[in-house]
């Protein structure tokens, strides 16, 4: 089994209603590589996935989003759900932890609806995204650059359009980490 993120911690940031296949099918993966993985959320105790067109799977929290440092963490987990991204930007908390990551340079990997928590203005420094449409403005005004293509690898940000693009996401998402994890591990 390999292990090159061992020893590296990633934050996985959901609120209820997040689409569950686009945490645990990352999160699954990350686990292979030996990576500590980590719910921060809204919720306490625990946190409940969105799957299909119903509410899905209950999945414990393990530390609440005000009181996580992004400093702690490595990178970043971003899954879409459109109640879940809704909650967190409501909250000051999401926008000092995202904000840290982009400050700080580290990977992040964000996905549809996901994606809207980068829209931190100023913070985003030309980092080139996938991002539907209804995004766009948003993230050309934090900075971003938008691609047309539905899944974007740049520089240490994974971007994808949604769940038709999970597995290739996943892939990305693993490849990415795994490459900056080894290379700042031997720093």
């Amino acid at each position: 089994m390999d292990q090159s993120l061992a020893g590296k911690s990633i934050a996985i940031l959901v609120s209820n209603g997040f689409e569950e296949a686009e945490m645990t099918e990352p999160q699954r993966a990350l686990i292979k590589t030996g990576a500590n993985l980590r719910t921060i959320s809204t919720e306490t105790g625990l946190v409940n996935g969105w799957h299909g067109k119903s509410w899905g799977h209950y999945f414990p929290v393990d530390k609440h989003l005000s009181e996580a440092l992004g400093a702690d963490f490595d990178m970043l987990l971003l899954p879409g759900g459109e109640r879940s991204v809704a909650k967190l930007q409501q909250s000051a908390h999401t926008r000092r932890i995202v904000g840290h990551f982009l400050d700080a340079g580290k990977p992040i990997a964000a996905i549809d609806q996901g994606i809207q928590l980068l829209a931190i203005p100023g913070k985003l420094r030309g980092r080139l995204l996938a991002a539907p449409e209804a995004y766009r403005a948003d993230l050309t005004a934090a900075g971003g650059k938008i691609s047309e293509d539905a899944l974007v690898v740049d520089d240490i940000t994974v971007s994808a359009l949604g769940q038709d693009q999970l597995n290739e996401f996943v892939e990305a998402v693993v490849k990415l980490f795994t490459e900056l994890g080894s290379v700042r591990k031997a720093a």
